[in-house]
């Protein structure tokens, strides 16, 4: 998940950042409003904290701008106004909740739970795939039950897979959920990263497959007993060349029997009568 911090006060951006960055979200920071409307892409993120005593362009200003524009984003105030009227004008101008300063990490926390769980349109806590598993409580990972040690970035790559499990996940989409837009990095280094995965889930029926020109899906593999066999040749009757002293199971001699009873009763069927009654009678007249 990509978290994007908009706030003057550069020590707490930074503070935010690292211990979101501990919970495995991806964080980029920027410090005034004008960044914000000029050249950042909230389509990229899943979610922005915003200050409302911004420079040069406020915090409500760019709530509106963003609103404006159609992006969905859900967007967190954090303030240290914690009048009524601020709070109201802040939820008007678009934002999805509201959070005063000073506050408490474990709420903070709790609250982009509850906007990303809303967002995603899912109140479970946790999202599964097969015996695969997230816990957005916790950010945790476990495959059959046992934690799943990740990496940072692998664990960004698996989140986003988990996320659209059954679709494909391009390697560019991979990328900007991965990565901040400080990092210098190209498409080379998804692949390490997939590669890496596919390592520890090589032991699971989850496998991550390449989809040539569309990049990578996650999905699970199933063992149907039902499910299709390449076509074999049926067993030879016992006696028959190459079936001679064969052992063979209930079924299959089941079926040996059947086919022997088939090929018996041909063999002593009557000639169909072929003829009507009005052919055969034609056929004593003119005996006569």
């Amino acid at each position: 998940m990509r978290l994007l911090i908009v706030e003057d006060n550069e020590t707490l951006a930074e503070w935010l950042a690292k211990l979101l960055r501990n919970d495995n979200y991806v964080v980029d920071c920027v410090h005034d409003g004008e960044a914000v409307i000029d050249g950042v892409d909230l389509a990229n993120y899943d979610l922005a904290m915003v200050d409302l005593a911004l420079p040069k362009i406020g915090g409500l200003d760019v709530i509106r701008h963003v609103r404006s524009r159609g992006f969905s984003t859900p967007i967190l105030i954090l303030t240290a106004k914690d009048a009524l009227q601020s709070r109201v004008e802040g939820l008007n101008a678009g934002a999805d909740d509201y959070l005063t300063k000073p506050f408490e990490i474990e709420e903070l926390e709790a609250r982009l739970r509850a906007l990303l769980r809303r967002s995603s349109m899912t109140l479970r806590s946790e999202l599964r795939f097969g015996p695969l598993s997230l816990d957005q409580n916790t950010r945790m990972f476990t495959l059959d039950g046992v934690h799943l040690h990740l990496s940072p970035r692998e664990h960004a790559v698996l989140e986003t897979l988990l996320r659209r499990a059954g679709a494909a996940v391009s390697k560019e989409a991979l990328l900007e959920s991965t990565y901040g837009f400080e990092d210098e990095v190209n498409l080379s280094a998804i692949e390490v990263h997939v590669h890496r995965l596919r390592k520890k889930l090589e032991d699971s029926t989850v496998s991550i497959a390449t989809l040539r020109g569309l990049g990578y899906l996650l999905r699970l593999e199933t063992h149907d007993p039902y499910a299709a066999r390449p076509w074999q040749p049926a067993p030879q009757l016992d006696g028959m060349a190459g079936g001679a002293g064969r052992h063979h199971s209930g079924v299959q001699r089941l079926a040996l029997l059947w086919r022997r009873h088939a090929e018996r009763n041909a063999r002593h069927r009557p000639p169909v009568d072929r003829f009507g009654p009005d052919d055969r009678r034609a056929g004593l007249l003119c005996r006569w």
